[in-house]
């Protein structure tokens, strides 16, 4: 039996382990410091600005692709679902991005998007909703999205390949390749059309 699994058949070392990788929701400063930098991988040219607050935990994935950026005042936090980012992308200001979160290459998040496959469960009325359990189901953005400011997706969604969604649209539902989505819920106003090549109104 593996360490990773002797400590998660046993929940009083799981708490132990986790009090001591974890400090008030964040991974401590000896985890960000000797523990980040060389279990998770970072691309040859990627950037994070020194404003990032990078919560990456040991315990789930984190990939940065090559030449891409997450862009000051972001949030990544990888603490219940991996988190991998490709190639030549930009995570812009202030976005907020939880695992499951699986980003494609060429992909462009503009400023104040909000991407969590995480979801808090409030079904007990007896038991206060932080207390509760929480649910995962994994974001997909394929390969050369574009994403507007201030977009909302939600968990289980997948924004297929060179799909554009307009600023402010919440995504609740998934959205075909080739497609613009807008509005709240959005909803598909364009597609492209390969044979006219032209993008056509739905």
């Amino acid at each position: 039996m593996s360490l990773i699994s002797v400590i998660k058949s046993n929940n009083k070392i799981k708490q132990a382990v986790h009090k001591i990788i974890v400090g008030n929701a964040r991974p401590r400063l000896w985890v960000r410091w000797f523990v980040t930098p060389f279990i998770h991988h970072f691309g040859k040219q990627s950037t994070v600005r020194w404003s990032t607050r990078l919560d990456i935990f040991p315990f789930h994935k984190f990939y940065l692709g090559a030449h891409s950026t997450i862009e000051d005042f972001a949030t990544v936090n990888n603490g219940v679902g991996d988190v991998s980012i490709g190639n030549y992308c930009r995570i812009g200001l202030g976005s907020v991005i939880i695992g499951p979160v699986n980003i494609g290459n060429q992909v462009i998040l503009a400023q104040n998007i909000v991407a969590s496959g995480l979801n808090h469960t409030y079904t007990n009325i007896d038991i206060p909703i932080r207390l509760q359990k929480v649910t995962t189901s994994v974001i997909t953005i394929e390969d050369e999205v574009w994403i507007g400011a201030n977009a909302v997706l939600t968990a289980g969604i997948t924004i297929g390949k060179h799909s554009v969604i307009a600023g402010g649209a919440v995504v609740t539902k998934s959205v075909p390749p080739y497609s613009i989505a807008v509005g709240n819920p959005a909803k598909i106003v364009k597609q492209y059309n390969f044979e006219t090549k032209e993008w056509q109104k739905v």
